[in-house]
């Protein structure tokens, strides 16, 4: 490390990946790095914590899916290995099981979307369902991730958009209404079509293996972000929790030089936000100097979903198909996920009961339910989907309420996101919600904006190496010619009839 890079205070508020990635990178670059973490632990509700009781708990299961590149390079640099295999997953309604899915990297390749729509197993969709969904692949292509694409969707709903490309009522209602509701945690009226396209692209269609998915051995927080934090801490990182931000302070420049924790100032050369929607929203409420910014105040518009986890410990071992499990219908603009912790997690394996995790999502009408309401409606909703489990009885369980947990991609959200550039010359932005050419989604996009944002400062000072970024893979050709294609044409519409088609 030089004397000159020891010298550049950069202070990254927020301890989530993108938190966490921008603090590692630039401790390994010889920045003098200050994380601040508003929870008593790192993570926030992702890392999970032990309860009174000594039982692992968390804010909601988290799956890491085949395109998670930059997150399985970073597990591998540290010498982890806290996932469980590739699993197998399946669906459920309030008719019993819906759909299954294999291992798609097992499968022969086909080109996309084919693997897709002949490998998934559906018990109960006609061909005829499944096959409405083809005029959907025009506005696939379309949606290019740009910006004039977010821009051109981003003002239509989700259902609005799979209507007008003659998606069935029944197609949607049993499989992409339960992908929206899982995915973007929200029902279709209420879903930009451009995120949807972008969630359902990334995850499900670019390419084959794309849905395959691991899941973490135990808590995020215990495999991953501890080892994680010890190493920062080993290079000179500095992690601070229970920091609480209230404010920064600029210079007469109108560069950021402190960032504000009750009594406590930390100085700056640059700052890093890495918090979600609804952290960012409770400091810019109340920070004078961030009030000062339209584009600081404008995110006012923009919006989280209600979360509820619940962990259940059953008195026997229940037989469970497959460990990780989506369902919808159950409510009506509520989905919900379920998973065997047996199988999963490495503490729960010798368990001579069954251990649940039951994550809802838009679950607003349930969060101001009794714990006892609570847990009798998951045990039903359970029992509906696998009726061994109404013979069971709970010993033992943890409810978690998350108001505004997520991002809320709603229509016209779009315009309202920040990028990870500011007004603020020295402050950078990073996390899930932030505007990337990247085209990740969830935790590798909160991780990639990390970078990016680490980038930045190294570009800003001159000082040390760029993180590398792994890009996501590449469409495939027929898929690159048809957008090329497509391009072309609009441009030629462009030029005919400019600003004449409503964006």
């Amino acid at each position: 490390m030089s004397e000159t890079s020891s010298q550049k205070r950069v202070v990254i508020v927020g301890a989530g990946w993108a938190g966490l990635g921008a603090t590692y990178h630039l401790a390994k670059q010889g920045y003098d790095v200050t994380l601040l973490e508003a929870a008593p632990y790192p993570g926030g509700l992702v890392a999970g914590w032990k309860t009174p009781g000594g039982r692992s708990v968390e804010g909601g299961i988290h799956g890491f899916w085949y395109p998670y590149q930059n997150i399985f390079s970073l597990v591998n640099e540290l010498g982890l290995n806290p996932f469980t295999p590739f699993t197998r997953s399946s669906q459920y309604s309030p008719a019993g099981l819906e759909v299954e899915s294999p291992i798609f990297q097992n499968e022969p390749r086909l080109p996309t979307p084919l693997g897709t729509f002949f490998y998934t197993c559906f018990k109960r969709l006609p061909l005829v369902d499944r096959l409405s969904a083809l005029p959907l692949l025009y506005a696939v292509i379309d949606f290019d991730n740009s910006d004039e694409a977010w821009q051109r969707y981003d003002r239509v709903t989700a259902r609005e958009l799979f209507k007008q490309f003659g998606v069935s009522a029944r197609l949607y209602k049993d499989s992409f209404e339960p992908m929206l509701l899982v995915g973007l945690f929200a029902p279709g009226e209420q879903c930009s079509a451009a995120a949807a396209l972008g969630m359902l692209y990334y995850f499900i269609l670019a390419h084959q293996p794309d849905f395959d998915v691991v899941w973490c051995r135990g808590t995020v927080g215990e495999k991953i972000f501890q080892p994680w934090v010890e190493k920062i801490e080993k290079i000179g990182g500095k992690v601070l929790t229970n920091k609480r931000v209230d404010d920064i302070i600029l210079d007469a420049m109108g560069n950021a030089k402190a960032v504000v924790c009750g009594e406590e100032t930390f100085d700056a050369d640059a700052v890093i936000f890495a918090v979600s929607v609804s952290g960012i929203k409770k400091i810019v409420a109340g920070s004078k100097t961030l009030n000062a910014y339209p584009e600081f105040r404008n995110l006012m518009n923009l919006g989280g979903i209600d979360v509820l986890a619940v962990r259940l410990w059953f008195d026997r071992k229940i037989s469970i198909p497959l460990p990780s499990n989506a369902c919808f219908g159950f409510d009506p603009t509520t989905g919900w996920t379920f998973f065997d912790l047996n199988t999963l997690q490495d503490e729960y394996k010798h368990e001579s009961g069954s251990v649940v995790e039951a994550d809802f999502y838009h679950a607003n009408q349930l969060l101001p339910m009794t714990d006892e309401e609570i847990v009798a409606k998951v045990h039903q909703d359970l029992a509906t989907c696998v009726p061994e489990f109404r013979e069971a009885k709970v010993v033992d369980r943890s409810i978690i309420r998350v108001r505004q947990g997520v991002t809320h991609f709603a229509p016209g959200s779009y315009q309202y996101l920040l990028r990870a550039k500011t007004s603020i010359p020295n402050l950078f932005m990073s996390g899930d919600w932030i505007v990337t050419n990247h085209g990740s989604w969830s935790q590798e996009k909160a991780y990639v904006t990390g970078l990016e944002a680490a980038n930045l400062v190294i570009e800003r000072f001159g000082i040390g190496e760029a993180a590398k970024i792994i890009p996501v893979e590449a469409d495939e050709p027929h898929i690159q010619i048809a957008r090329t294609i497509n391009k072309t044409v609009r441009e030629i519409g462009k030029n005919l009839l400019p600003n004449f088609w409503l964006p």
